[in-house]
């Protein structure tokens, strides 16, 4: 499995198709986001921040591990179609092993990630209000979360077999974290977007990420952001679990 991830890993590095999304996105939305909205901490309601940059950043971590998730997929997909998976079925290994060994690819990209945004905010004025500990605290959860996310990606991979049909749910992640509580506070949303967003496990794990930043290390939020990430994670493993039972009896 580690060396499959290191694979996976080396893989990544080597496309800039699989690299450039996870950064290079998120990175120009939170300059967009952040200049066009940074007025919004003046409105009734919002947050106590030290800047709008400060509130953005869990939510452009968050968007890059989702594009984590689905660059996972889209590597699955991949080796689906070149054959390569055919063949690790065919080894004396644990059929989980591709998976696993992916998104553990998947955790070590959504940590870099973090590592990415924390010091692309502080060149940019922000404030961790966690310090060095809290911004540890950040690049873990992005680990975590990461991994939830890759699991899902694996899931629709080794169900649907083509990287097109992967590349097609690149839309629907945008709306999933926009109706969360990512990039804009949910008791200043309409409805249904705060009903839903309540409900949204992407809230749970953006207010869990957030707090170190702007408030400080608690046991509350590190306790909010797992509950989400373990939701994503339960969710994954079902689904992952029964496409690769599906994939086995097909090979």
């Amino acid at each position: 499995m580690a060396m499959l991830a290191r694979r996976g890993l080396a893989q990544t590095f080597r496309r800039p198709q699989f690299i450039a999304p996870i950064v290079v996105f998120p990175t120009l939305f939170l300059i967009a986001n952040t200049g066009g909205a940074g007025r919004a901490t003046q409105l009734d309601g919002f947050p106590h921040v030290h800047g709008f940059l400060d509130f953005e950043l869990p939510a452009a971590m968050l968007q890059s591990t989702l594009l984590c998730g689905v660059s996972t997929g889209l590597a699955i997909a991949l080796d689906i179609e070149n054959g390569f998976v055919d063949r690790l079925l065919t080894a004396p290994i644990r059929r989980s092993s591709f998976v696993l060994g992916r998104i553990g690819t998947t955790s070590v990209l959504g940590m870099l990630s973090g590592c990415w945004f924390l010091a692309a905010g502080l060149i940019g004025g922000a404030h961790i209000a966690g310090g060095v500990p809290g911004a540890l605290l950040v690049i873990a959860l992005m680990g975590l979360a990461a991994a939830a996310f890759g699991g899902l990606g694996a899931a629709l991979a080794l169900k649907a077999g083509r990287a097109s049909v992967v590349q097609g749910i690149f839309p629907i992640v945008f709306v999933i974290l926009f109706l969360s509580s990512a990039f804009f506070p949910r008791q200043l949303m309409q409805e249904p977007a705060s009903t839903i967003a309540a409900w949204n496990p992407l809230s749970l794990i953006a207010t869990g990420v957030r707090h170190p930043i702007i408030d400080g290390i608690s046991l509350d939020a590190i306790g909010t952001a797992l509950a989400g990430i373990a939701i994503v994670a339960a969710i994954a493993w079902v689904l992952s679990g029964w496409a690769l039972s599906s994939r086995l009896r097909s090979a």
